[in-house]
């Protein structure tokens, strides 16, 4: 299965440069006024949540590229395309759900 492998590679890469982007990034925070920093943090802590959510479509990906797909080829065929559509949608919804719930806890707790 090369597809997932290679796709593995190319994440890697793309986590490790957004990691080095945002320890320079709190580097330069040093160098920064008061109102920069803020600013500055409010990036950084953007950045990592796209990091966040890359990795999870990643791992959400490759769970579903293992339960999903027994050969690969050219195509998918539609069973397949099905199985990974349905795959992905129940991990969205469970992560949306346990969000929500979440949410409702700590709304609670501040009450």
């Amino acid at each position: 299965m090369p597809a997932p492998f290679i796709y593995h590679l190319r994440m890697h890469k793309f986590l490790l440069f957004g990691c080095r982007k945002v320890a320079s990034l709190r580097r330069t925070m040093a160098e920064l006024g008061e109102a920069d920093e803020a600013e500055l943090q409010r990036l950084v802590a953007a950045e990592q949540q796209k990091a966040q959510f890359t990795a999870q479509v990643h791992h959400f990906m490759e769970l579903c590229w293992d339960k999903c797909v027994e050969k690969p080829g050219n195509r998918l065929d539609s069973r397949t395309e099905n199985c990974l559509s349905s795959c992905v949608d129940r991990f969205i919804d469970t992560t949306l759900a346990i969000t929500s719930r979440f949410a409702q806890i700590v709304q609670k707790g501040g009450q």
